[in-house]
């Protein structure tokens, strides 16, 4: 049997390319694609152009020559991806999520994450790029990449950064942060798809995100990386690669 096609979606301030470190890992076929308002994704003054509708028509579109595939996703784009899984769950034969979730259920939580993505996007726009790429390389979610990753590794992905449309980051933040649009977390049981949910062991907070989801999805596997954050495809792209494989191979 031939192996189903893999599609690759990054996160926030990432781009197709930006997968590569895991992409490389992956047998073949594999699609990376890019969001709205990163990589080449055309800059616009339509907020509908930025939203998870518009994320997932993008993905339906980019992937309608394959009649199924194995979907997987990171950070930003796994919360894509699940949209995706359940808006067409014929299509995807396997999910993999990396460091993800599907939203935020608590009303005072998501108003509050709201707030913050429209004020950091407000930032970006007055700014600038340099600014933002120096803000989010210092978040403590990246912590373990300014200790693990190489210099040169380091500078390249502040490179990606750096590579941004500042327009692109701060509409994508407005229309498709973790507060926008309707959570989905009561939705996890409809997917019947072999799931991987892959969190690094010193991500805690989406480690324990993965053990909350898995509970509820009834094919999910919880897949710690060792040594790993947030980024664990960066940080230990061999261990990522081969859950995401196993996952796939299901």
């Amino acid at each position: 049997m031939s192996q189903k096609p893999t599609v690759v979606l990054h996160g926030f301030t990432g781009s197709a390319t930006a997968m590569a470190p895991l992409t490389s890992r992956l047998p073949d076929p594999v699609l990376a694609l890019d969001l709205p308002g990163h990589g080449s994704w055309p800059i616009s003054d339509d907020p509908a152009d930025y939203t998870m509708a518009a994320a997932v028509a993008g993905v339906v579109s980019a992937t309608d020559h394959l009649e199924q595939f194995a979907l997987v996703g990171y950070s930003m784009g796994g919360r894509v991806a699940l949209h995706v899984v359940l808006a067409h769950p014929d299509r995807v034969a396997s999910l993999a999520l990396i460091g993800a979730r599907p939203g935020i259920d608590d009303p005072t939580e998501r108003a509050q994450r709201i707030t913050a993505d429209e004020a950091l996007a407000d930032r970006i726009e007055s700014e600038g790029i340099g600014w933002f790429a120096d803000y989010w390389a210092d978040r403590p979610l990246f912590a373990t990449q300014r200790t693990r990753l190489p210099a040169d590794q380091q500078a390249e992905l502040r490179a990606q950064r750096l590579a941004c449309d500042p327009r692109g980051l701060a509409r994508s933040l407005r229309g498709m942060g973790a507060g926008a649009g309707d959570p989905i977390g009561c939705r996890l049981s409809e997917l019947s798809m072999p799931c991987a949910l892959i969190a690094g062991s010193d991500d805690a907070k989406f480690a324990a995100i993965a053990h909350q989801m898995a509970a509820v999805m009834p094919r999910a596997t919880v897949c710690p990386i060792p040594d790993a954050g947030h980024a664990a495809h960066l940080e230990a792209p061999d261990a990522t690669a081969a859950a995401v494989i196993q996952c796939v191979s299901s």
